[in-house]
């Protein structure tokens, strides 16, 4: 584990958090989009596709934040997810989330250990 001060724990811990909760509901309606009719999925893939820009944006805010490469793996994951959506391929585009969601996760414990060695959960 890479030693890590406290600010950057609590950040790292946020982020990476939250980030996994919204990486698990793009993944969820990525399974969703394949029950959804023809003429219903061309909208239904644009609007996720926007949600999933929004986290992939908020994923470069934790990089830029925390410093945290696995950050940056998670946004990878995320450009092919993205890329694999758009070429209608839903069920591969879960796939690359749940690749981004394990990145995201690994700062998120390495945090939860540094603060609770400072009794701080």
């Amino acid at each position: 584990m890479v030693s890590m001060d406290l600010g950057i724990a609590v950040k790292s811990y946020q982020f990476g958090e939250r980030a996994k909760s919204e990486l698990i509901i793009c993944s969820q309606l990525c399974f969703a989009l394949t029950g959804f009719s023809d003429s219903e999925r061309a909208g239904g893939r644009r609007m996720l596709i926007m949600l999933m820009e929004s986290v992939r944006s908020e994923l470069q805010f934790a990089a830029k934040s925390t410093g945290q490469s696995e950050f940056n793996k998670a946004i990878n994951a995320l450009n092919v997810a993205i890329s694999l959506l758009e070429s209608n391929q839903p069920e591969q585009a879960s796939e690359k989330i749940a690749t981004a969601i394990s990145a995201s996760t690994t700062p998120a414990q390495e945090a939860w250990q540094v603060l609770e060695k400072h009794g701080i959960f």
